[in-house]
């Protein structure tokens, strides 16, 4: 059966810019600069995903693209007969566990989304906040809407349905949140907002930002998750990997940037603490909303934001454990996504339902929901990732890697010796410390 394939360049970015692009870039990574000394953090940032994750990243589209597999059989093509299969089932575990709270959230943003046409923000958005997600019925409700907008998109298929949506989606995503940037700058007092982002503050900067900042660039580009590997497998042969990556990082970091530039004028503005953590988005930011002229239209605007960036990561973590169901179960894409989509919903039902009125449904003292967070985010996607980085530094022939590099010797790929030394001793080193230091924090 022959493989769907992304039909060029704009598509692979598009789609692969989607899968990195989610929630993470829209409220953590403002709320980690926040914490951490506004532009230091951001400086540190960009150094993380210069040096560690465009070398996974190119490693993982280049087992991909070599395989032209699903992320599990890929490492049994390259490496017959040995355990290394083992990352791949690793990765599709993980992009199962993280959609399955993943979809509850986005959920929460198809709730906003209404609630910001009907005028319905609450005086105490805090209240309303814990009222819905402790509703019996209501936030299933919107994970199963969630999921099934996913499951469409997927079902459709690679060309047609992932990159077409990508494509559409992606620029408008860029668009509003371009909007709510303009919005933002021309507040009163979002000056200050704008001199935090962009003024350095290295006294807040501490080894755990850093470590923070190391393990925001590896989550925020879906690696250790089977995503790129997956894409990578329907880049065609022609296609510049090292450019795409490139775009694709310098996407991921722009949207993370304007989100600051939406965020920190606007909190300035109306004297918000740009630290104000896990509840900016759906306590914090609609509050401020509901202050602002317009605000029914910028909060709307700003939840359908919010609700496509966690569209476009779903439909790459989706896709993840689809293709693994198409090629490895043999089944059709159709009946494959819905059947991956039902076992989702369950656990992501568990999460959202020990959020609220099931509360006692916690393992190890942690929520369901916690759970399945800090499992995926800080056990399986850094192990994963250390174990791609050893694979293509250390077990996969050079010359199968230089070739995907150098797209079979058609393009030029100057900095090989500084990929094949990161990949090699900086990376794997780098993710040891951010795993390690994620299990002592937690």
């Amino acid at each position: 059966m022959k493989r769907d394939s992304f039909s060029g360049r704009f598509g692979i970015i598009a789609a692969a810019a989607g899968s990195a692009i989610g929630l993470g870039n829209i409220w953590r990574f403002p709320y980690l600069c926040g914490q951490n000394g506004g532009a230091a953090f951001v400086l540190v940032y960009l150094f993380c995903i210069i040096l560690i994750g465009l070398p996974i990243m190119l490693a993982e589209f280049s087992i991909g693209r070599r395989a032209q597999s699903n992320a599990y059989r890929a490492f049994r093509i390259l490496s017959p007969g040995r355990p290394w299969y083992l990352i791949g089932v690793l990765g599709i575990v993980a992009a199962f566990a993280i959609l399955s709270f993943y979809s509850a959230v986005g959920g929460w943003t198809i709730e906003y989304i209404f609630r910001s046409i009907s005028g319905g923000i609450s005086s105490n958005p805090t209240e309303q906040f814990e009222s819905f997600t402790t509703d019996s019925y209501l936030p299933l409700l919107h994970q199963f809407l969630f999921l099934a907008l996913s499951l469409g998109i997927v079902m459709i298929g690679v060309k047609k349905g992932i990159e077409r949506s990508s494509k559409i989606l992606m620029p408008l995503l860029l668009v509003l949140l371009i909007v709510l940037c303009i919005r933002a700058v021309t507040l009163p007092g979002a000056s200050e907002g704008l001199k935090f982002l962009l003024k350095p503050d290295f006294s807040k900067l501490t080894g755990d930002s850093i470590l923070l900042a190391m393990g925001q660039a590896f989550f925020s580009l879906s690696l250790g998750m089977g995503c790129l590997i997956t894409y990578g497998s329907y880049v065609r042969r022609n296609e510049d990997l090292t450019s795409a990556a490139g775009m694709i990082a310098g996407a991921d970091t722009l949207i993370a940037l304007l989100a600051g530039v939406a965020i920190f004028p606007a909190a300035a503005a109306f004297h918000i603490e740009p630290d104000s953590g896990p509840g900016l988005v759906f306590i914090t930011l609609p509050g401020m909303f509901r202050q602002m002229a317009g605000g029914m239209i910028f909060s709307t605007f700003f939840f359908i934001l919010l609700c496509i960036a966690a569209l476009t990561s779903a439909i790459s973590l989706l896709e993840v454990v689809v293709s693994f169901c198409v090629e490895e179960m043999h089944l059709r894409r159709g009946r494959a996504t819905a059947l991956v989509a039902v076992c989702v919903f369950l656990p992501g039902a568990l999460c959202s339902l020990s959020l609220g009125i099931v509360p006692g449904l916690q393992l190890f003292g942690k929520s369901f929901f916690d759970l399945m967070d800090f499992t995926s985010s800080n056990l399986l996607l850094p192990v994963g990732g250390f174990f791609i980085s050893i694979y293509a530094g250390w077990i996969l022939k050079k010359h199968i890697t230089v070739r995907e590099l150098t797209s079979y010797g058609a393009k030029k790929f100057s900095c090989l010796r500084v990929f094949f030394f990161l990949i090699r001793y900086l990376v794997p080193a780098a993710i040891l410390v951010v795993f390690i230091s994620g299990l002592i924090r937690n």
